[in-house]
């Protein structure tokens, strides 16, 4: 039997090894996840805390499930979404989405977009509501009924003593508080590939009658950005009790044509009472209760589910997500700004993980609550998945990936109603590829070359001819959308971009022509699209090449780019220097090629740092700018922009990116950080300074590991 000494001598001479062979120091990845664990001690309304698994979420208050939802309802709402749970009204006057067109001539030819109309009438409702339908559906929600000795209601007021506290290592909450001298201790947590909550309830408040559990089902509202939660109208849904014996329940949703179920279980003895329409509570018998409650869009097999195997899969689940892939330790570092970075980074993990790394692109605000009617817009799906494969997780990123496969066909109706070639990616969306009509999002066209850009990204990390195969047929048919896409000026002898607005939505479609990003991306994609021929053992494209060749050069002017070719007065016009500074893309997101300059690109990343209206422009913003600054070797503006002060770069005590009081969560931003951050570790192709995103004054001693280099 070796003794501890015998240990610690191998221990040792294990550890002069590895510094003989001048080895990374290992991460210890407990220690970094345990000390950034988000803890609430009041009702914090902007505070509220999920669990998920990608495909379903739930977010609960301060009592650890949610119990008073109207608190939270105009901050973090608590929400309990899953990509399945989607609601359409009813069509009763037979809208079809073709009174939505409008043709547009901006190539010799008419396009029919799909898009809202100013003039009232049949035309604009059936853009609005193929906008609103289907819309994300509020699943229900499961909180404490909590009473006095009279059996009123409490109000939050009377909960004192909050202590709460997310174990990002195995994905549960704590939730500790007293009403009176009773002390609750609750545990929640979701299942990992279920979309099933579990919960452990302990409190003396059980055996006296006060404490129960209750669930609530709303009817949606179909707003564009709300809770999708409305209680006046029981009459338009219904919940009934289907199936029921001592440990289970299993009740039944109705709303117009979207049925789905509600599975309780739990141990012990506990009754079920409808207090009244679609609110139902649980009373358990002992001060111990244990329940999950799981949501399917299918009727449910009629098994017990135990709790543990919840607690123990997600333990399992999450301590095996942050043992594998990328970490990043600002521990050594001396800057005071390091910590705030740190957090932000760690906790931005957890909730891509959770509200980003579903079956389809994820909405705006995640699993939490409905942003342009629970919709999800393509051009954000960058923003949203690329980090996945940089951080080495790649099958995060492949989840949502085989969506556009299903979704093809009306893709490629869109491209051939236009008249184009391929298959043009809609960008605002829902499971079906439904185009939602947009006055904007029609006319936006840098949500195409993003599946070729992930598509790189996953060979890249699988170089295998596997990938080749799943992949290689969408991104030739991306790639030929974007060549018919490109205009042939005869008379110049270059392609040229129009009939756009680009990623700065503040330029108009009618008007802009080369905006330097999107010409950028068209070069990158195409280029790419080229070398995944050549891997399938195809020929190159000879039109494709020409198209490369002689796209147009970025538009500049005293050695600044403007925002587009035809936006002379970019840096005159309050227009062109609010909203996304999208031109920054160009070399950021974007690896170098020979339409930008560096220098001139330098000078622009200069002018935007001191003269952008920053007040006006979103959580992606900062680190677009961070990775421009990283590739143009100033790592000081780099680490700047990640932490630089305004309201849309605030990071909450969740870890959630704060826009404003319509966006109070805004995902996009929490996914740009983490591929900056780990562009600004690992570099990108051709790269030869360590730590390329960090300044170099012996403050930033970040330690890496697992991460991988951007194109």
């Amino acid at each position: 039997m070796k003794t501890f000494k015998d240990l610690s001598f191998v221990a040792l001479t294990a550890l002069l090894f590895a510094c003989s062979n001048d080895q990374p120091e290992k991460i210890d990845r407990f220690a970094l996840v345990s000390r950034n664990n988000p803890k609430v001690s009041a009702f914090d309304v902007l505070s509220s805390l999920s669990t998920g698994n990608g495909n379903f979420a739930v977010t609960v208050d301060a009592t650890g499930l949610q119990t008073f939802p109207e608190l939270y309802s105009a901050a973090v709402p608590l929400g309990t979404q899953s990509q399945w749970g989607w609601h359409s009204f009813p069509n009763t006057l037979k809208y079809k989405p073709e009174e939505t067109l409008k043709d547009y001539n901006f190539r010799g030819w008419n396009e029919p977009y799909a898009v809202q109309f100013n003039e009232p009438g049949r035309q604009q409702d059936a853009a609005n509501f193929f906008r609103a339908n289907p819309h994300r559906l509020h699943l229900g929600y499961i909180g404490l009924e909590l009473t006095n000795e009279s059996g009123e209601l409490l109000k939050a007021d009377r909960i004192t003593g909050i202590q709460q506290e997310l174990h990002l290592w195995e994905g549960r909450i704590d939730s500790r508080f007293a009403i009176g001298m009773d002390s609750t201790y609750i545990k929640t947590a979701v299942h990992p590939d279920k979309d099933r909550l579990a919960a452990s309830i302990h409190s003396p408040l059980i055996g006296k009658g006060r404490l129960k559990v209750n669930l609530r089902f709303p009817y949606p509202t179909g707003n564009h950005t709300d809770d999708a939660t409305e209680w006046d109208s029981p009459q338009k849904h219904k919940t009934e009790i289907i199936s029921q014996n001592e440990s289970m329940l299993i009740l039944k949703r109705t709303l117009d044509e979207t049925v789905y179920y509600v599975t309780v279980s739990y141990g012990g003895k506990a009754s079920l009472t409808e207090k009244t329409s679609h609110y139902f509570i649980l009373s358990p018998e002992s001060d111990d209760f244990e329940f999950t409650c799981e949501f399917t869009d299918k009727h449910p097999a009629e098994d017990i589910y135990i709790k543990e195997r919840t607690f123990k899969a997600s333990s399992m689940y999450w301590q095996a997500f942050w043992q594998r892939g990328g970490a990043i330790d600002f521990s050594k570092c001396t800057d005071e700004r390091a910590g705030e970075l740190e957090r932000r980074i760690l906790l931005s993990q957890y909730l891509m993980a959770i509200q980003c790394a579903g079956m389809y692109p994820p909405q705006e605000t995640g699993l939490t609550y409905n942003s342009w009617f629970g919709k999800f817009h393509l051009e954000m799906h960058w923003w949203h998945a690329v980090h996945h494969a940089l951080w080495n997780r790649t099958d995060l990123l492949e989840r949502s990936m085989d969506w556009y496969a299903r979704v093809y066909l009306k893709a490629r109706s869109i491209a051939g109603r236009q008249g184009f070639k391929g298959a043009r990616w809609m960008k605002m969306t829902d499971p079906s590829g439904a185009e939602a009509p947009s006055a904007v999002g029609s006319f936006l066209i840098w949500q195409q070359p993003h599946f070729i850009y992930m598509a790189e990204l996953i060979y890249r990390n699988n170089p295998s001819d596997e990938v080749i195969r799943k992949y290689k047929f969408l991104v030739n048919e991306t790639a030929g959308f974007m060549a018919s896409f490109a205009t042939y000026d005869e008379s110049e002898g270059r392609y040229i971009l129009k009939g756009i607005i680009p990623a700065q939505e503040t330029l108009r479609a009618s008007e802009t022509i080369n905006p330097p990003f999107e010409l950028s991306y068209w070069h990158y994609a195409l280029s790419v699209a080229q070398k995944w021929r050549e891997r399938a053992g195809e020929k190159r494209k000879p039109e494709w090449d020409k198209l490369i060749d002689k796209l147009s050069p970025l538009a500049h002017a005293d050695g600044l780019y403007l925002a587009s070719e035809d936006a002379v007065d970019t840096y005159k016009d309050i227009r062109f220097t609010s909203d996304h500074p999208a031109v920054l893309g160009a070399l950021g997101m974007l690896p170098a090629c020979k339409l930008v300059r560096a220098d001139y690109m330098r000078n622009t990343l200069n002018w935007i740092w001191d003269n952008w209206n920053w007040d006006e422009t979103w959580g992606w913003d900062y680190p677009m700018t961070a990775m421009s600054a990283a590739r143009l070797g100033d790592p000081e503006k780099a680490v700047g922009a990640l932490l630089m002060d305004k309201r849309t770069n605030t990071y909450l005590n969740n870890g959630h990116n704060y826009q404003d009081s319509r966006l109070r969560i805004y995902l996009p931003g929490n996914g740009g950080l983490l591929t900056a951050a780990a562009m600004m570790c690992a570099g990108w192709n051709g790269n030869e300074v360590k730590d390329p995103g960090f300044p170099k004054d012996g403050k930033w001693n970040v330690v890496w590991e697992g991460l991988k280099a951007m194109p």
